[in-house]
């Protein structure tokens, strides 16, 4: 994984006496020194609050961004492999700017960060039936009428029907700045084995088949790598995806499978 300091209360790298908050403060942010409204008597924003981040967030926050070293793509490979998917972390620059941007969609955004997801970046909001609307950012969905759920699958043009929508990781990991992540986004259900939490056999197999299907015939095999992320280190939970990374893609192609889509990460910064 990406090297981050092991403990938050080690900040021999930092400027002496400086709070976790403001170690990666983007300069646009008050809470940064150089901020013409930064005040040193500033508080803990809201979002940052230890009791509110877990032990390797902390720690990521806590670490300076030029510590950090970002994962190859052999590391990258190597990790889905071994299935060790919770090693995957952000930088800690993208971290707080992350919680940052989640905490805002909370207070702002009714129906908080699911909603978010299902109106603003897939469009699906109106494929919801009305119970399931609202409710807590954890609160899974189905998309689509029970009936219709079970006719969906990745058959050809599921994109097209809209059953299936492939857009960049507005908040990507800390890995190589030439791998490309994307989301892979479904009105489907994604089967995972009550035994072990992971993906059955069957719903393995789709996927894979799927992949190299979509991105296959652009990407070489050995640039392609796919993961679905386990239940509790889901960052979104409420509607069913996975991941996929490309190395170094053509950038046409990646914007033709993603309809021109634009990391929000990317647009919060301008």
């Amino acid at each position: 994984m990406g090297s981050l300091n092991p403990n938050p209360d080690q900040t021999a790298s930092t400027p002496a006496g400086q709070p976790y908050w403001q170690i990666n403060a983007p300069p646009s942010s008050p809470y940064h020194p150089s901020h013409p409204s930064f005040s040193p008597e500033c508080c803990c924003p809201p979002f940052l609050v230890k009791t509110l981040l877990s032990p390797k967030d902390l720690v990521t926050i806590c670490t300076p961004n030029h510590v950090y070293k970002r994962d190859t793509w052999s590391e990258v490979v190597q990790r889905v492999r071994e299935n060790k998917l919770a090693e995957f972390q952000r930088t800690p620059a993208d971290m707080w700017r992350y919680l940052e941007f989640c905490w805002g969609i909370k207070q702002s955004y009714k129906g908080g960060v699911k909603e978010f997801i299902l109106r603003e970046r897939l469009k699906w909001h109106d494929d919801v039936p009305a119970e399931e609307q609202g409710g807590d950012d954890d609160d899974e969905v189905v998309v689509g009428t029970e009936e219709e759920k079970k006719k969906k699958g990745f058959y050809e043009g599921c994109e097209e029907r809209g059953d299936v929508k492939i857009l960049c990781n507005d908040w990507p990991y800390g890995i190589d700045e030439r791998i490309v992540h994307l989301v892979v986004w479904t009105k489907f259900e994604l089967e995972d084995d009550p035994a072990t939490g992971d993906l059955t056999e069957k719903a393995r197999g789709e996927i894979d088949e799927y992949v190299k299907r979509t991105f296959g015939g652009r990407v070489p095999g050995e640039n392609i790598i796919w993961f679905k992320n386990w239940a509790h280190i889901k960052s979104v939970k409420a509607v069913e995806h996975f991941h996929v990374m490309l190395f170094d893609p053509d950038p046409e192609f990646v914007k033709e499978i993603t309809n021109g889509d634009v990391p929000l990460g990317i647009i919060q910064t301008k």
